[in-house]
């Protein structure tokens, strides 16, 4: 959510904002809207101070046996006018609100201008890709030829873009996510966390899923949404609070399910488990104070690289451009992983992780603030996710990454204390 201040002060400023995302200007009809709201709040105060003072008249005039009905009948007008203006009031703030809610935040200055993921940024690139004396298998194949990975039993439980893990897969899930979460808890400060992976609209207006994208959701028939990423019950934890600022930094990581319908990605990623409806990730949420977000996000983004560099894993690190950037972020880190058996076995780089500062864009949603000490005004928050990682692509990464040429997968060293002795996996 946009402050409105900011728009009234610098309209030409927000509006070469929105461009920057490919949208077109549009504070004049923000303010249209919003000039007509105060005008309304004012005649209505004017109204009630009016009916007050009259009020007072009346008593006056009858203790002094005038005739108070014209102040009676000018009360009763105003009361009238007064419940017009209230329902007046009342749907111009919505309309305000709902302009400033269908808009996307505004992207720092040093975010790359552009339309599309080819107009990201490489930052820098950590390991170099692997390479085999033998023709490269995608994860499909290796999954399958261990016998773990199974499409056809997901297909017939729930339909396409689903999968059931067996025996050596549904433990590497299980290590790949104690792993995660020793590491962000024990040596990056994150407190771990299970919330709820239901949650009511006010959660997903919160963060910026709805009222735009919801879509891209699972909802239940009672009205419950299913998580599409744990950033949702996580960020939410602060909504409506006035925090300390001795509290901040506040940082919380959670292993949960996702699920996203993927409604604008028909016929993308149709292959194997790259794209599912179901999945489950390490997320990492930070609360700041405004001051410090922008170097959380650089601290954030270290976080998740520094679980890819342990599994012994090569990335590169992406600074998205606006076109890419999703609607709440004001700026995005995507770290990018390896996978030497995508594209025929040619290999290729694919997202694993998305690190993202918002700003006050989602605080404003929540109403989430602080207060500094010994002060009564209170300021929102900066609020910032990012995957720490995506289990399922971690899991192909290493597939990928650790197979030898007959088929079998060899364990990253600091896995093996989470897989009970296993140094490979090889069917049984």
């Amino acid at each position: 959510m946009h402050d409105i201040r900011r728009i009234r002060e610098d309209s030409e400023g927000f509006d070469a904002g929105l461009a920057k995302r490919g949208l077109s200007p549009v504070s004049a009809s923000i303010l249209a809207v919003d000039t007509a709201w105060r005008e309304t709040t004012t005649e209505l105060q004017a109204a009630q101070a009016r009916r007050n003072d009259a009020s007072k008249q009346i008593g006056i005039a009858k203790r002094n046996g005038e005739d108070a009905e014209p102040l009676m009948h000018e009360v009763a007008t105003l009361k009238t006018r007064m419940a017009e203006l209230e329902e007046r009031e009342r749907s111009l703030q919505i309309e305000v609100e709902e302009l400033l809610s269908g808009l996307p935040n505004l992207p720092l200055d040093d975010v790359p201008i552009g339309t599309d993921e080819s107009d990201n940024e490489e930052v820098r690139r950590v390991g170099a890709p692997v390479t085999f004396e033998f023709p490269a298998k995608d994860h499909v194949a290796l999954g399958e030829g261990l016998g773990w990975m199974d499409f056809e039993a997901g297909a017939k439980l729930s339909g396409a873009r689903f999968v059931v893990l067996r025996a050596g897969l549904a433990r590497l899930e299980r290590a790949l996510a104690s792993f995660m979460l020793d590491i962000h808890t024990t040596e990056f400060g994150y407190v771990e966390t299970v919330p709820p992976f239901l949650v009511r609209d006010a959660a997903v207006y919160g963060t910026g899923q709805l009222p735009k994208f919801s879509e891209d959701l699972f909802r239940t028939t009672d009205g419950f949404w299913l998580i599409p990423t744990a950033e949702v019950p996580l960020t939410n934890l602060v909504a409506g609070d006035i925090l300390n600022e001795a509290d901040l930094p506040m940082r919380m990581t959670a292993y949960t399910p996702c699920f996203r319908s993927e409604a604008g990605s028909a016929g993308r990623d149709t292959r194997g488990m790259i794209r599912q409806h179901q999945f489950s990730k390490v997320e990492m949420v930070s609360i700041t104070h405004p001051d410090q977000s922008d170097a959380e996000l650089e601290r954030m983004t270290g976080c998740a690289e520094a679980i890819l560099q342990r599994l012994g894993l090569a990335y590169r690190v992406m600074k998205l451009s606006t076109g890419d950037m999703g609607f709440g972020a004001r700026k995005t880190y995507d770290l990018e992983v390896w996978l030497p058996g995508q594209e025929d076995g040619r290999g290729a780089y694919r997202e694993i992780s998305s690190c993202s500062t918002c700003g006050d864009f989602q605080a404003r949603r929540m109403k989430a603030r602080f207060r500094h000490e010994g002060e009564k005004q209170t300021h929102f928050v900066h609020t910032l996710n990012g995957s720490g990682l995506a289990i399922g692509r971690t899991m192909i990464a290493i597939l990928e990454t650790y197979q030898q040429a007959d088929g079998t997968i060899r364990i990253p060293d600091a896995l093996k204390p989470y897989m009970v002795g296993l140094d490979v996996l090889a069917p049984s």
